[in-house]
C-alpha cells in the first residue's frame, strides 16, 4: 500500500515533466515561426513607392547610423548617396539628418559627420537639417516629426537601407507621418546576414513598445 502514493507522484511528476515539454516545444515552434515571418517581411521590403516619380515632398530624412572617426561609415555613406541622389531628382529640395553620439567614441554626432559628408558631396548646407539626440529609429523619426512640424513641412522620404525600411515604415505610421515614403538602398559593404538577424530582434522590441508609445 506504501508504493501506491510513490507511483500516483512519480505518474504526476511524469505528466507534468511532459507537460513542460509540450510547451516548451510549442513556444519553441512559435518562436521560430515569428522570427521567419518577421526576417521574410525584412528581407523583401523594397520601399514603398516611386518617390523619383511621385510629388515632391517637403523634404529628405535620413536615419543615421554609425561613424568611422567622425566620418560616415561605408554603410551610412550608402543612404547619404541614395539621398543625394533623390535629392538631385527633384524628390524633395531639403533634408534632415538624425542621429546622435556614437560611444565608440566619435567626437561629433551622426547628424553632423552626415551633414559634412552631404556637404562635401556639393551639396548647398542652407538645405540640411541636423538632428543630433536621437538615439533609436524611433527618436529618428520622432525629433524629426518635430522639426518638420516647426518648419511647417507636412512630407518626407525617409532614407534607409533595405533591411530596416520595414520597421522604419511602421514606426513612421505609428508617429503619424501621412503619406509613409520610404526610399531603401541594398548594401554591398555591410554584413546582411548580421543586420538582418538584428533586425528580427529590433522589430520584435519595437512591435512589443508600440502599444505604449
Amino acid at each position: 500500500m506504501r508504493g501506491v502514493p510513490i507511483q500516483r507522484v512519480g505518474a504526476r511528476r511524469s505528466g507534468k515533466l511532459r507537460a513542460l515539454l509540450w510547451i516548451v516545444a510549442i513556444g519553441f515552434v512559435a518562436g521560430c515561426a515569428w522570427c521567419g515571418s518577421l526576417y521574410y517581411v525584412i528581407t523583401h521590403y523594397d520601399g514603398n513607392a516611386d518617390v523619383k516619380g511621385a510629388e515632391r515632398a517637403d523634404t529628405g530624412i535620413v536615419l543615421g547610423a554609425t561613424l568611422w572617426d567622425d566620418r560616415p561609415s561605408p554603410g551610412l555613406a550608402e543612404r547619404l548617396d541614395l539621398a543625394l541622389e533623390l535629392y538631385h531628382a527633384g524628390a524633395f529640395s531639403n533634408m534632415i539628418v538624425t542621429g546622435g553620439l556614437d560611444d565608440n567614441g566619435a567626437t561629433v554626432t551622426e547628424a553632423e559627420g552626415m551633414k559634412t559628408y552631404l556637404v562635401g558631396k556639393g551639396m548647398p548646407e542652407s538645405a540640411i537639417v541636423t538632428e543630433p539626440l536621437a538615439r533609436s529609429t524611433y527618436e529618428n523619426l520622432l525629433y524629426s516629426r518635430k522639426l518638420m512640424q516647426e518648419r511647417g513641412w507636412k512630407t518626407a522620404v525617409i532614407v534607409t537601407h533595405s533591411y530596416h525600411g520595414s520597421r522604419s515604415s511602421n514606426i513612421a505610421k505609428a508617429l503619424g507621418y501621412e503619406p509613409v515614403r520610404v526610399a531603401v538602398t541594398d548594401s554591398s559593404v555591410l554584413k546582411l546576414s548580421y543586420h538582418r538577424t538584428r533586425e528580427v530582434l529590433a522589430y520584435t522590441k519595437w512591435l512589443l513598445e508600440k502599444p505604449f508609445v
